[in-house]
């Protein structure tokens, strides 16, 4: 009996030793699967960033934005569940320790001291009595219908998911600022032309005066153009405070402490347009890709399977449950030091099986499978949705080269008519109200291709965040 016991005990500590290092090995594949190795970055110097480009601006935003760190920490719950389904597969070993005083009463001491006596005339029994005891017991399931395993499955790809939801919340946040960025400089850009405006209409109120001066202008002529650039002042101070506003929710984004980036912060001005840009790309590589790398489409995978292992879990329970289990103890009254002779062992193997729960079991399967299903259809449903995504990413990206060629085109023909109307009002063959109508028309011009501009580098971010291009390396 002492050899099976030192045996049993042996097999016990050797598995108990292997699994600290069994989860730290899953942890750090988990980990290394995850974005940034699932650290934070570090802090980030603002006082030296004096122009903040859109690529930094995204990664700072992966590594500060709270939402994202929120989505982090739900990975690692996921981690320890999967760690949580493990420790199933290893023995279970508790130590009991109890001290007890007991005092009987009148009638039970006498009862036992004659059910004792009966057997040994000269038998006191103590009354009170302290008892004290001691155990090592170890309890470990050989086989339960293979719930362990479809349990620590499930688990696994849960993980997965948890991962992947990460990734699709990353590839969203990376989305948002682009479209925060890109309206902060849509509102810088108006404000040049706001500036524009003002400093046009400033020369005409000089003009307009040389010529009152000299007797051939008019004073309304000259209150014209100091009411347009009053105008002008009051767009600029409208994008002004838009763009404002702008910068505080993309600081908000990237997490930036109070919400707010140091006053002397730019961000990058618009870049002309290069040849990919204004190019447009085929539809199926596109969708091929986004089905084969968006992370709603890789959890959507991880949820089936997850699903699937589920009804495994639930078809256990037709399964009968084989323990193992053994028990070092000992007990001993009136004194709390132990001997050798105070201790005995146990070991037994145990069988149990359910005959009858009035279809619980059945009801549990039905359930998985249908929840299954309901995966199933819930990720070919993600499938057709992501084609539609990219397809109408496209038409977008369409239409937005089409527009910037347009507005291009325009902005050209209505500068060289504002400037025509220009002279001939200079001239005095023009009239005043032509001129106000002409250069109203430069500003709506320059406005639209502004906006044209950053569509298409908008409907590029849109078609990239559809196909997760965004998330590439």
């Amino acid at each position: 009996m002492r050899q099976i016991s030192l045996v049993l005990l042996g097999i016990i500590f050797f598995l108990i030793c292997e699994v600290p290092l069994s989860n730290a090995k899953e942890k750090e594949d988990l980990i290394s699967d995850s974005p940034e190795g699932g650290k934070i970055a570090g802090f980030v110097d603002w006082e030296a960033i004096r122009v903040l480009d859109l690529e930094t601006a995204q990664k700072i935003a992966i590594a500060g934005n709270p939402s994202l760190a929120a989505a982090g920490a739900r990975v690692y719950q996921a981690m320890e569940r999967v760690a949580q389904s493990k420790s199933s597969w290893w023995p279970r070993v508790d130590v009991i320790s109890s001290s007890s005083h007991v005092s009987l009463s009148d009638n039970e001491h006498e009862r036992s001291l004659q059910t004792a006596s009966a057997f040994d005339p000269q038998t006191t029994i103590d009354d009170p009595e302290d008892i004290y005891s001691v155990s090592i017991t170890a309890g470990w399931i050989v086989f339960n219908g293979f719930k362990r395993w479809f349990a620590n499955a499930s688990a696994r790809y849960g993980a997965e998911e948890s991962r992947e939801a990460l990734m699709d919340a990353k590839r969203l946040l990376i989305s948002s600022v682009g479209f925060g960025y890109h309206s902060a400089q849509l509102d810088r850009e108006n404000i040049k032309i706001a500036e524009a405006d003002e400093k046009f209409n400033q020369r005409q109120v000089r003009e307009a005066e040389a010529r009152y001066r000299v007797g051939t202008g008019s004073l309304s002529d000259i209150l014209n153009f100091k009411v347009q650039v009053n105008s002008a002042r009051s767009e600029r101070i409208r994008f002004k405070r838009e763009h404002e506003i702008s910068m505080y929710a993309l600081a908000a984004l990237l997490g930036v402490p109070g919400a707010a980036f140091p006053p002397d912060l730019e961000l990058s001005w618009l870049e002309a347009e290069t040849p990919e840009e204004v190019s447009l790309p085929e539809a199926g590589p596109l969708i091929a890709y986004a089905v084969g790398h968006r992370p709603d489409v890789l959890q959507g995978k991880s949820s089936v399977k997850q699903a699937e292992f589920a009804v495994g879990v639930a078809r256990a329970g037709f399964f009968p449950t084989l323990t193992l289990s053994g028990a070092f103890e000992g007990g001993r009254t009136n004194s709390g030091r132990f001997e050798s002779d105070d201790f005995g062992s146990s070991i037994s193997l145990n069988l149990k099986y359910n005959l009858f729960a009035g279809g619980e079991t059945r009801a549990q399967i039905r359930e998985a499978k249908q929840r299954h299903k309901e995966k199933v259809k819930s990720f070919e449903d993600t499938r057709i949705r992501i084609s539609a995504e990219v397809r109408n990413a496209l038409a977008q990206l369409k239409s937005a080269q089409e527009e910037l060629d347009l507005q291009r085109a325009n902005a050209l023909l209505v500068k060289q008519n504002r400037d025509l109307v220009e002279k001939e009002y200079q001239a005095g063959q023009g009239s005043l109200v032509r001129l106000n109508e002409a250069q109203r028309d430069l500003n709506t011009a320059k406005g639209r291709l502004v906006l044209a501009r950053v569509g298409l580098r908008q409907a590029w971010l849109n078609l990239k965040t559809s196909t997760a291009q965004t998330l590439m390396p």
